[in-house]
This record gives structure tokens, C-alpha cells and sequence, in this order.
């Protein structure tokens, strides 16, 4: 199968959003009136990103879902995105699983395939998403200020806990594992939640590498620091909660590693004023999106931990660094 067959029996749409549809050298996209574009491109490498033995439709899944969590970062409705893929072979079954997955995601945010490019060599896979948000409204990493709440939505940590069990390192039931995998590989974009806190949060990113690695970027940006609650982050874990679960598997350092540190979470943090704590909830509630507290912003640089008590913490957390 030819370059061109293999697009038109697995990638090709009829355009709702391009003008030219795809068979242009350019893609064209139109925003509406008074809407700004939002632009996001990510890059997934086999056995950096993801493992060979994931079921292609998951696979697909993730490569759309990690860049939408960037438009939902910003508060942006998703529009378009185009798709290079890199492949050792044409794998007909592979690829029907990983279009599946794909458009399967993209039809629930609406976001249609517009363009892109294939060629041969190493499983590499690299989408470039467009979305719009009304001028000025878009949530930024720059506007967090002193004595601003610090919020997290979803879960953490579950992802970290599947990859422990690939890795060899823990234990789970097969229950439970399925339930970590499934987060680690199937990541649900927190679209509508990003769309409800524009005029509510004061800053925003996407968990990707790490929550207190991507907290640092707003922190960084804004010019402020944090103090985070290690307790309140480590609650996030769902698989804690889940009567399968041996409270004996991880002790309390593992339970806050993997909720501050773990990554491939795809959540929202974000800060918001104290005032705004119930626009906040109800945000949560309008995009069916838990939402936890878990700190707040100060005037002093840098990130001091905490425990429930307000006890420091002394241990060494890190995040996801793709050069290390």
C-alpha cells in the first residue's frame, strides 16, 4: 500500500472547517469573529512516550488527547488538527486500531483531521491541534498572583502507578491495574473544564510532566511561588481510594511522589482568587470534572511543601525530563 492509499483508506474526511479540505498543500482555517487561534503541536516516540505492546486504538487516543489538553490549558474549544506519522511498516490491522482511537477522540471534542504527512521510519507520531478562544479570554500561565488559590482538576499519580507495574517496581491487582493503565494510556482531556474557568482562573497548564513541574512553568511566568499541600495532592490518587487497594503496597513518601512527580496525568493546575472558590466548584460541576484545592500562591519564589498539618516536607521530588 502506496503513501496516498494509505491516507485515503485510514485518514481521509470530508472537511467541515478547511475550505480547501485536504488535498491542498495548505490547510485553511477560518476562525469566528472576535476568536483568536490557539496552536499546540506534540510529539509521541516509541519507547520514549508510549510502549510497544499499546493497543493501537489507545494509542490513538493519546496522541490526539495530550494535545487537547493544551487547548484546554488555554480555555480553547478545539477546532482542527493535522497528523505526521512516521511508520517502520504499513500495518494495516495497526492502523486501523490507531485511526479508530484517533477519530473516535476527535469526533467527541468536534476537532477534525485536517491535513499532515506520512513517511517511513521509526513509530513517531506528531500532532499539531487548533483551537479558538475569544479574544483576550485565554487562560495563560502569567497571571497568577499572591494569596490566589492553587486547584488541580481530576486525578494524579494513577498513571505513574501502571507504568511502576510495567517497570516491575509494584504490585497491583489485575483490577486495579486495568483501572491505572487505562488513565496511563487512555488520558481524558479536560476540554470543558478549561472552557468553564475563562474569566475564573488566573493562570493555567496541562499535568504532563508532572504536576510540580508544570506548576513551576505558571510560577515562573507569573513571578510567584507556592506552597503546595503533599496530603491534599497525594488524595488525588484514585486507585487509593479503590477498595481493591492494599494501603500496604505504598507508604505515604511513594503516595506523594507519584501525585507531585509522576506525569502522563494530563490534568489542569491552575490558580484562582479566594473569592472565586465557588465559581470555581461549579465549573467542576458544569464539566462533570472533579476539582481539589490543594495550596496557594505567595509573593516568595520557589515551592515549599507541605503535609496536612503544615509540616514540611523533606523529600526530593523531580519531573519528567525528555532528555534525561
Amino acid at each position: 500500500m502506496g503513501e496516498f492509499d494509505l491516507i485515503a483508506r485510514y485518514f481521509a474526511r470530508p472537511a467541515k472547517r478547511s475550505p480547501l479540505g485536504t488535498g491542498d498543500d495548505c490547510a485553511l482555517l477560518a476562525p469566528a469573529p472576535g476568536m483568536q487561534l490557539a496552536v499546540s503541536t506534540d510529539m509521541l516516540v516509541e519507547g520514549r512516550h508510549f510502549l510497544s505492546t499499546v493497543d493501537p486504538a489507545r494509542l490513538g487516543h493519546k496522541a490526539l488527547a495530550v494535545n487537547l489538553s493544551d487547548l484546554a490549558a488555554c480555555g480553547a474549544k478545539p477546532l482542527a488538527f493535522t497528523l505526521a506519522l512516521s511508520l517502520p511498516a504499513v500495518d494495516e490491522g495497526w492502523l486501523e486500531g490507531f485511526s479508530r482511537g484517533l477519530f473516535a477522540l476527535a469526533d467527541a471534542h468536534d476537532c477534525e483531521l485536517v491535513g499532515g504527512d506520512t513517511t517511513r521510519g521509526p513509530l513517531n507520531i506528531c500532532i499539531t491541534v487548533f483551537g479558538e478562544v475569544p479574544a483576550g479570554s485565554a487562560l495563560l500561565r502569567s497571571g497568577a498572583r499572591a494569596g490566589d488559590d492553587l486547584w488541580v482538576s481530576g486525578t494524579l499519580g494513577d498513571a505513574r502507578l501502571a507504568l511502576e507495574v510495567f517497570r516491575g517496581t509494584l504490585e497491583l491487582p489485575s483490577e486495579l491495574f486495568a483501572l491505572a493503565r487505562a488513565r496511563m494510556e487512555m488520558p481524558d482531556p479536560r476540554v470543558a473544564l478549561g472552557q468553564a474557568l475563562r474569566g475564573i482562573a488566573s493562570a493555567a497548564a496541562d499535568v504532563s510532566d508532572g504536576l510540580l513541574g508544570d506548576l513551576s512553568h505558571i510560577l515562573r511566568a507569573s513571578g510567584v511561588g507556592a506552597v503546595v499541600d503533599a496530603d491534599a495532592a497525594a488524595g488525588c490518587i484514585a486507585a487509593c481510594a479503590h477498595p481493591a487497594f492494599d494501603r500496604g503496597v505504598l507508604g505515604d513518601e511513594l503516595q506523594r511522589l507519584y501525585a507531585l512527580s509522576g506525569g502522563d496525568d494530563y490534568e489542569l493546575v491552575f490558580t484562582a482568587p479566594v473569592t472565586a472558590r465557588e465559581a470555581v466548584a461549579q465549573a467542576g460541576r458544569a464539566s462533570a470534572t472533579a476539582v481539589t484545592r490543594i495550596g496557594r500562591i505567595e509573593a516568595d519564589a520557589g515551592v515549599r511543601i507541605v503535609d496536612a498539618a503544615r509540616v514540611p516536607v523533606e523529600q526530593r521530588f523531580t519531573s519528567f525530563d525528555h532528555f534525561v
